[in-house]
């Protein structure tokens, strides 16, 4: 199954290969160019159908985790001062998404949508410092009834020229399912409360929906922390 935002460009591929494949067939003379013209067209259509895939997951859904919201590798975690809509001190989560990967978000948890914002911005590559907050990106605020207020933010990268987002403020988010797309990009940051306890390890591939992020910290350590 293919992602609704990849329909159109989908289809226009789909034509410029069957003539690029017919042309080649007919007014191509030498076989082995024809050949690598034709196969060259048909590694392209295939790119582009796994880009745009949009597999269906069933979701455990709990209000006890934090699920990612996207495909990739965690590249980042971390405390930092987020700037934008907490401004204090949050545990950040990263996750870059490779041209391989399906490109769907989805809302991490489910709550109420309390802050939906578009930024443009640059196109620096995703794994810059600065491109959390000097690239193009959206940035969405959930409030959930265990984690409080979280914020994702999906960042367009070097590649990436167009982000999609169907957050819209004051509706409900229910976690795992469909928050947005990031056509052709890049990364997701993730931005939790302090006392929560993350659950996954830089470089670890995690799946959209089915990889748990983070989770309530337990009340014994909360009090060690304290």
């Amino acid at each position: 199954m293919f992602h609704k935002e990849g329909q159109k460009i989908i289809l226009i591929t789909f034509f410029v290969v069957v003539a690029a494949v017919m042309a080649a067939q007919y007014y191509v003379v030498l076989p082995w160019l024809r050949i690598a013209i034709q196969a060259f067209f048909l590694v392209l259509l295939i790119l582009i159908l796994q880009f745009f895939r949009n597999p269906k997951r069933t979701v455990q859904r709990s209000f006890d985790e934090i699920l990612a919201p996207v495909d990739g590798k965690v590249v980042v975690i971390e405390e930092v001062e987020e700037t934008e809509y907490f401004k204090d001190k949050r545990k950040q989560v990263s996750i870059f998404m490779s041209p391989t990967n399906v490109h769907v978000t989805r809302y991490p948890a489910s709550g109420e949508i309390k802050y939906s914002k578009y930024h443009p911005g640059k196109y620096l590559v995703a794994w810059h410092p600065k491109s959390s907050t000097e690239n193009e990106r959206t940035t969405v605020v959930v409030r959930t009834p265990k984690f409080g207020d979280i914020l994702y933010r999906q960042i367009a990268g070097a590649l990436a020229r167009r982000i999609v987002n169907y957050a819209k403020l004051g509706n409900s988010a229910q976690q795992g399912e469909d928050a947005g797309f990031i056509k052709f990009g890049s990364r997701v940051d993730l931005f939790l409360p302090l006392d929560c306890a993350i659950t996954v390890k830089l470089n670890q591939t995690v799946k959209g929906a089915k990889t748990c992020v983070a989770v309530v910290m337990p009340k014994d350590e909360e009090r060690e922390i304290t």
